[in-house]
């Protein structure tokens, strides 16, 4: 009988041992979907820059050039943030670099579209500024912002909302001196 029981308590530990290698095999496959959602998504992300970028610099090429060194300090800390999902989600630092690279393509793809809207008609260039910077607007409103307030003590709200309105007159003074 006890020979019989030691057999029954090893099926059931392979069995459990078995569950909890589904478990964890499907919990990295839904990690790794998380790692391409936000390849993806970074893409796009890229896509937009670069319109404003190659619809910027058709405006003028100091507004480009302002524009492009905006977007420039903005991705430093976005695609360290996003190199950091994609090794979460089980990708190789080597592989989650060149990954990160790839979607760099979509900056240059909206660089080229941003410049060819140029050719296309006036109306479609001056809508282009006006659509990246209300996309910009709408991510911090929806996810920033509240984001930013959930975490925050009252003081570092207040600290918060005082930098928020620093930059926004720091545009307006760029906007006057231009």
């Amino acid at each position: 009988e006890k020979k019989e029981e030691k057999k029954e308590e090893k099926k059931e530990e392979k069995k459990e041992d078995g569950d909890q290698k589904d478990a964890a095999k499907e919990a990295s496959s839904e990690i790794k979907v998380a790692g391409y959602l936000n390849l993806v998504a970074d893409f796009f992300h890229n896509f937009t820059d670069g319109l404003a970028i190659g619809a910027s610099f058709l405006v003028n090429p100091t507004v480009g050039l302002i524009t492009t060194l905006t977007i420039l300090f903005h991705e430093i800390p976005h695609e360290i943030g996003d190199f950091a999902i994609l090794v979460q989600s089980g990708f190789s630092k080597w592989s989650a670099m060149l990954l990160q690279l790839s979607t760099a393509v979509g900056a240059l793809i909206g660089c080229l579209c941003g410049l060819a809207a140029h050719h296309v008609g006036a109306a479609l260039t001056t809508g282009i500024l006006p659509f990246t910077a209300g996309g910009f607007i709408y991510i911090a409103t929806t996810s920033v912002f509240p984001e930013l307030l959930e975490k925050s003590s009252p003081l570092q709200s207040v600290l918060q909302l005082l930098m928020m309105m620093l930059g926004i007159g720091l545009m307006v003074i760029i906007g006057m001196l231009e």
